[in-house]
């Protein structure tokens, strides 16, 4: 069979983990025919990978780029790095199922005010998204916080039998059009008081599908061995795989934040050696990120924009929020210092401030500087984002070092320009760049062939998928040519919105997407259903 295209002459590493050897890759019919030696033919068109390595496309086992593939399905920041798949609904938060549109606006990264959600459905959602003929492949998870205001509305109370037994009912309609798991997302407001009981029950409808958990983990202070315990305990009640969803963040749940991620990878070992299918990723920034909304509970964020802003500009109601544990609070760790506010279109003055400085600045207590900033943005509630700065690089390593440690963005695909040009989430342009330049040519603690391990076969496995992540005949052609001398992240904290650099070719279902490090216009890839 004559090939459609031919990979010639690179270094090929095909995700397994195994050694790098020279070789060739032809592709046919967005599959590939046959990777070894191959002549060159003049009638088949040929990218030369003299001095480049040549992997399987990179999987972002964590996105939420769930709603800004749809804006902007070209996925500039995802695909100058080799990323190919992309797994969204993570974190409780996610596109599909939808009940109220309104409501479920507050738990979908990247809404932009204007946009109406046509879908319902998981089945409408990746319809949706694979009319918009996106550039990367992407598989979704069913979001809990979905589940909860599709079915309960914002509640802070456990789900009522009946409330569950529709949540179950809809969840299981979700795997069934193509979900490959059920996600949560514990600290956020819509999900805060679920129950372990109630997640085991839901989790067990993932199980009978053959799908997977993975949970952004309660975070309490002083809860850190109990956080892990958790997640171990529902996954093995559910008697499904388990993935521990950026793992790091319990080391902001006690003073040695060595000692809590050290105990962290202890549980899941000894999981792992009980016979639990146990996984976990990481994200690669040294700060947590999340929207600065998330400091109210759901009963604040009820109604339309009129009564969520009469609950902030009333004296009263501010000193209830202000008995609420957040995320925010519990990112804070005591010291507002550490909460930074990367942008506000309504007050621009007080952008990469802390929300120490703002406080001081405008003679306010913090929380009622949150309420303030809130409610001067209150078009766009949800837009504001914060960076907490509670990790140190030597607490996490040890994370990055296990063999079963996957890695994602933990963010929203984005491009330079187009109608996310002014959109910034940390991690969407340099996770894999950063990864691979920090952890293999930097640190020298990773192979390259573990490196590209851990961000492409691992992840397909943990999807359960056997046709992608890896580089041998008849798997999808999803690949990834880059130099591993130049390969790097760009962005940074204040100025992230940088393409990667090093990445010179990218494939996608057999189509090249990115040549000689620029976008083709070419997007092939597809909304992948559970089989």
């Amino acid at each position: 069979m004559q090939p459609d295209l031919l990979i010639h002459n690179g270094t090929v590493i095909d995700g397994t983990g195994a050694p790098p050897f020279c070789g060739d890759i032809a592709i046919k019919d967005s599959k590939i025919l046959e990777v070894g030696t191959i002549e060159k033919r003049e009638d088949v068109p040929c990218l030369d990978a003299h001095g480049l390595f040549v992997t399987p496309g990179f999987i972002d086992i964590h996105s939420h780029s769930d709603f800004t593939i749809i804006l902007d399905p070209r996925a500039m920041s995802a695909i100058a790095q080799g990323v190919t798949l992309e797994v969204v609904g993570n974190c409780g938060h996610g596109c599909a199922p939808i009940g109220d549109p309104e409501l479920a606006k507050m738990n979908i990264y990247g809404h932009q005010e204007g946009y109406e959600i046509g879908w319902r459905t998981m089945a409408e959602y990746l319809d949706t998204l694979e009319s918009e003929k996106p550039s990367v492949n992407v598989a979704s998870l069913v979001p809990n916080g979905n589940l909860r205001l599709a079915v309960a509305g914002l509640v802070d109370r456990p789900s009522t039998p009946d409330e569950l037994r529709k949540m179950k009912t809809v969840l299981a309609q979700c795997l069934d059009e193509g979900a490959f798991g059920f996600s949560t997302g514990l600290e956020y407001g819509p999900e805060r008081d679920c129950t372990e009981a109630e997640i085991v029950e839901l989790c067990r409808v993932a199980a009978d599908a053959g799908g997977f958990y993975a949970t952004h983990t309660r975070n309490r202070d002083g809860e850190a061995q109990e956080t892990i315990a958790e997640a171990i305990r529902t996954g093995a009640a559910s008697n499904l795989p388990l993935q521990i969803s950026h793992i790091s963040v319990v080391t902001r749940l006690a003073e040695d934040g060595r000692w809590v991620i050290e105990d962290a990878i202890r549980q899941v070992d000894e999981a792992q050696d009980s016979g639990l299918d146990v996984g976990f990723d990481m994200h690669t920034r040294l700060f947590g990120t999340t929207n600065l909304s998330a400091a109210l509970p759901p009963w604040a964020l009820e109604g339309n924009k009129a009564a969520i802003a009469a609950r902030l500009q009333s004296a009263a109601t501010r000193r209830e929020l202000k008995t609420y544990p957040s995320i925010i609070t519990a990112l804070a760790r005591g010291d507002w210092n550490n909460i930074v506010l990367f942008d506000s279109k309504a007050c621009p003055e007080f952008a990469r401030k802390s929300i120490a400085e703002i406080s001081e600045l405008t003679g306010v207590h913090p929380f009622d500087a949150i309420y303030d900033l809130l409610l001067a943005e209150i078009d766009d509630l949800h837009s504001l984002m914060i960076l907490a700065f509670t990790y140190r690089e030597e607490d996490i390593r040890i994370a990055f070092e296990h063999p079963s440690c996957m890695v994602g963005s933990d963010a929203t695909a984005l491009a330079t320009d187009g109608p996310l040009a002014e959109t910034s989430f940390h991690g969407a342009y340099t996770w894999a760049s950063w990864f691979y330049r920090h952890f293999v040519r930097e640190k020298k603690t990773l192979s390259p062939q573990e490196a590209i391990r851990r961000i492409t076969s691992l992840p397909a496995n943990r999807l359960g998928v056997t046709d992608r992540g890896v580089l041998r005949k008849g798997a999808w052609a999803d690949v990834a040519i880059f130099d591993p001398k130049t390969f790097a992240d760009q962005g940074t904290t204040f100025e992230p919105n940088q393409t990667a650099v090093g990445m010179h070719h990218v494939i996608v279902n057999g189509k090249v997407a990115l040549k000689d490090g620029q976008l083709t216009g070419v997007r092939n890839g597809q909304a992948l259903r559970r089989r």
